[in-house]
């Protein structure tokens, strides 16, 4: 418009190459995120040609007959065919709290997830023809935002207001100055600009992707990027017993009657409390699994030619299952649970059989109880028929401890991370579990107790608590969700259903793989084994990849915020502008250049050590305290340039651009740390490649062809020296300024 081709030319050069090398990163980060995406499984049981087999919900079609049992997703529009007391979880659709009874012929929606019971349904619809496909294609559901978010978006603000301040001061000054409009509203724009950490979202986006990509070496997989910083800030972590602690490998010991000896009797009841047809293959339950592969050739074929005449699913509130069945031809209701339930619902417990429960459990072994009552009702039982039991026995099995958990714990402890176990076991066995692998207790709460408690109280007793035992899952989120009220990012490992309310109260959800799919949908990680040193690497990968974005944004807040003053202040000091617009863009551009390769670099052992939490109070002490360092050192440079050289305004801009520009490369090796850089704190290679490799660019362009079109001109010896000397005493002052800047930081935290 302007009708100069020269600038023109140098500024959309600049745009471009910026935009390109924005693009590119950014496409690299969504290739990244695509390949984790994938690895998350997704799968189903669907039931073809009379055989189960698990595939990929995407290769569901309709007339598929579906298997569903508790804490799965429906992955389809489904006609219920057989239910079992299925109940589907349906707020997702419809906002309503309570579960959905689905009898036969009733819908079941993509989505929803079951809560409650088991049994099949016939795939009508997938995909966006489905009711949830429809919502999701007229609205996408939005996450709130994280605390990272929050904390970017006041950031952004800070920036913007200062920006304002100082883009339309300079532009009055210009206009007070009788400066051409043209050249001062673009001077005012290339200001805004520079002073714009323009790379922001570029380098957020690397950081993640990249620090994402690692996690997934480790076997990691992010389900949301922005939850990283969440993940790394995790302080106190709950996490369940079974298959974290121990191998979850668990396995059938013995079967004990109420005096405690060997009896056949009481596994006998344990396996037809199993199943409800007789069919060990429909086995969701690891306890019932252990129990039918542990049980002879002739125990399984008589509880197989056993008559079911009903049942009740096992739910989390009863902690019990039910099944109906004719034994020596007597319709006799078997109830199988936890020993608390059990023992409540019998009329007559031998006091040998309390006994028996606390030694065992006392011993780490996980023991259920089984009684049993007769039941001549012709009537389907229900919940309420589980009372005046007579007591059978015990099943008891065994799950040891992991080998490497003592490690684990023990890295989760160097990050500051307080472990807490949940669990819905025996507070005898859980305690004795942590006493065998070392996990320090301070002290115990059951699901009575709880109860008992307002979220006051709770609040209190959190800090001396380490064990929770027979926990509910409504407990469970009231557990996080107070601990969080306390002031703590909370991190919840768990894979069941009943571990659900948990994830979604959670700092951090982090289940497995293998875990349930409603527990999948509700996490922010997903471990592909369940492994507490998995997890201890993903924090750490996070604190670093948190570090390296904080790196980017002290960096280059402090030293653009000094460059702007000094830049403002001599347009209006000096009688010709310090840097043509270009020249200003030119020096941007090199500088966010060289701070690419930031999320890549090395990061200090003291700054993985704990939760780092972001703190615009921070990051503007930051700004305002290492700032104005860089300003001194261009004034001194504007000082030797006008009054010791008398340059002309093409080559002050060429020693105000060289001494800038170093000023800047330093900056990302001084400020990186808060060690001495080089000697205490090596930065990553490539790194170090990429900014000096463009500071020798930008410092000899003006020694280059280019350098007269750039607007540059003649550098003599004096100036040169003049540059390497100002630079020296900026390293010097800003070492000197970190010590004093951490040292009253580190004085402020310990009061």
């Amino acid at each position: 418009m302007l009708r100069d081709a020269t600038d023109a030319s140098i500024v959309l050069t600049i745009v471009i190459t910026s935009a390109l090398l924005g693009a590119r990163n950014e496409y690299s980060a969504e290739k990244i995120i695509q390949k984790l995406r994938e690895r998350i499984t997704r799968q189903a049981t669907v039931i073809r040609a009379g055989i189960a087999e698990r595939i990929d919900v995407a290769d569901l079609v309709p007339g598929d007959v579906v298997a569903l049992n508790l804490g799965d997703v429906v992955p389809a529009d489904l006609q219920i065919h057989t239910s079992q007391g299925i109940e589907c979880d349906e707020s997702i659709l419809t906002g309503e709290s309570r579960p959905s009874e689905k009898n036969d012929g009733d819908f079941a929606y993509m989505g929803t997830s079951v809560c409650a019971g088991r049994g099949s349904g016939v795939v009508i619809a997938i995909g966006n023809a489905t009711r949830f496909g429809e919502i999701a294609v007229r609205a996408a559901r939005r996450r709130p935002p994280t605390a990272f978010e929050g904390g970017l978006r006041r950031f952004s603000a800070l920036l913007l207001y200062i920006t304002l301040a100082i883009s339309v001061s300079v532009f009055g000054v210009s206009m007070l100055l009788h400066r051409p409009l043209a050249e001062s509203l673009l001077f005012t724009l290339a200001i805004s600009v520079s002073l714009t950490p323009q790379m922001l979202p570029v380098i957020i986006s690397i950081c993640l992707s990249v620090g994402a990509a690692r996690m997934a070496k480790r076997g990691a997989i992010v389900k949301h990027l922005i939850s990283i910083e969440d993940i790394g800030n995790i302080a106190v972590l709950f996490t369940d017993k079974t298959g974290t602690l121990t191998t979850g490998n668990l396995e059938f010991q013995n079967a004990v009657d109420t005096a405690g000896r060997d009896s056949e009797e009481v596994r006998f009841f344990g396996l037809l409390s199993s199943t409800s047809d007789g069919d060990p293959a429909a086995i969701t339950n690891a306890l019932d699994a252990a129990l039918w592969k542990a049980a002879p050739p002739p125990l399984q074929d008589r509880v197989k030619n056993c008559d079911r005449l009903g049942g009740i699913p096992f739910d989390y509130e009863r902690r019990a299952m039910s099944v109906l069945g004719l034994v020596d031809g007597r319709p006799t209701l078997v109830v199988k649970g936890a020993p608390e339930a059990i023992l409540a619902w019998c009329d007559d417990v031998p006091a040998e059989a309390v006994r028996n429960i606390e030694a065992y459990s006392d011993a780490g072994a996980r023991v259920i109880a089984v009684g049993t009552r007769d039941f001549p009702d012709p009537r389907a039982p229900v919940a309420a028929d589980e009372r005046h039991l007579r007591y059978a026995g015990l099943l008891i099995f065994s799950d040891p401890p992991k080998a490497d958990v003592h490690a684990a714990l023990h890295e989760l402890a160097d990050l500051a991370i307080r472990v807490k176990v949940v669990t819905g076991d025996s507070e005898r066995a859980a305690a004795a579990l942590c006493e065998r692998i070392g996990l320090e207790v301070r002290g115990s709460l059951t699901g009575e107790e709880l109860d008992r408690m307002d979220d006051v109280a709770l609040q209190t007793r959190l800090a001396n608590v380490d064990l929770f035992a027979r926990i509910a899952p409504e407990q469970k989120e009231r557990i996080v969700r107070v601990q969080r009220q306390a002031g703590a990012d909370v991190g919840f490992l768990g894979d069941g259903i009943n571990d659900v309310l948990a994830l979604r109260a959670a700092d951090a959800g982090i289940t497995v793989d293998s875990a349930a799919d409603v527990a999948k949908d509700a996490s922010d990680l997903v471990l592909l084994s369940k492994d507490l040193a998995i997890l201890a690497a993903g924090v750490r990968e996070g604190r670093q990849i948190f570090a390296n974005t904080m790196k980017y944004i002290l960096m280059a807040t402090s030293s653009n915020f000094g460059n702007i003053i000094s830049i403002a202040a001599g347009s209006m000091l000096l009688p010709f502008l310090p840097l043509l617009p270009s020249q200003v863009l030119l020096n941007n551009l090199l500088y966010d250049v060289s701070e690419m390769t930031i999320p890549g670099d090395n990061v200090d052992a003291e700054t993985v050590a704990t939760p780092s939490r972001w703190n615009l109070a921070f990051v503007q002490r930051f700004m305002l305290a290492f700032g104005p360092f860089s300003a001194l050192s261009d004034f001194a440079m504007f000082a030797f340039l006008i009054y010791a050289a008398h340059a002309a305004a093409p080559s002050f801009r060429s020693g105000f651009f060289m001494e800038t520009l170093g000023t800047q490369a330093l900056t990302v090796f001084l400020l990186r740390t808060r060690r001495v850089p080089f000697f205490r704190s090596r930065p990553a290679v490539a790194l170090a490649v990429t900014t000096l490799c463009c500071a020798a660019i930008g410092m000899g362009l003006p020694f280059s062809p280019l350098g007269r079109l750039l607007g540059f001109g003649p550098v003599t010896a004096p100036m040169g020296a003049a540059v390497m000397g100002i630079i020296v005493l900026y390293c010097a002052a800003i070492e000197a300024a970190k010590y004093f800047f951490f040292t009253r930081a580190r004085r402020l935290l310990a009061a």
